[in-house]
């Protein structure tokens, strides 16, 4: 079994609804969450002109390769009402990321894992940091609390408690 990390966002709608929607439609599409980080409230990243996020990280333990984990995910948001365009950084009613899967370092016009701006972002650290503190990110070969200690986004990033 592959231990699968996945971020979730949502910033449009019922926020908390949406993220325990997301995780009840990857419990039956991708396996099963073994692990759940607090919501995390952090201000947008890179459109500052929307409302803030709500953020938090899972493990999963799937079988599935990581190309049919992000063709279920992106399922998953179409079904729940998210319509990509080519802007970056819009609105969402749920945005789910493949962080990492194992130590596997692979990139394609499809799917880059790890994420690459995993160390540039606090709303992404912070919950890994709460779940995954010592998990050697594979590319950059520290920690994810060295990662955490070492970022220099400013945007704060506030837990609210469980799920």
């Amino acid at each position: 079994m592959a231990k699968l990390v996945l971020l979730l966002g949502s910033n449009l709608g019922v926020k908390k609804n949406n993220l325990q929607t997301a995780i009840k439609e990857l419990n039956t599409m991708v396996d099963k969450v073994v692990t759940q980080s607090k919501i995390y409230a952090t201000d947008a990243w890179g459109n500052t002109e929307q409302e803030p996020f709500l953020n938090l990280c899972l493990i999963i333990e799937t079988e599935k390769t990581p190309e049919e984990v992000l063709r279920r995910t992106l399922m998953i948001e179409k079904k729940m009402g998210r319509i990509r365009t080519a802007k970056q950084y819009e609105p969402r009613l749920i945005d789910i990321d493949i962080l990492f899967y194992d130590n596997l370092i692979s990139d394609s016009h499809q799917l880059t894992i790890p994420h690459e701006h995993i160390a540039d972002r606090r709303f992404t650290l912070t919950p890994l940091a709460e779940i995954l503190p010592n998990f050697i990110h594979p590319v950059h070969q520290k920690s994810i609390l060295e990662l955490w200690n070492e970022c220099t986004d400013t945007l704060a990033c506030k837990p609210l408690g469980n799920l």
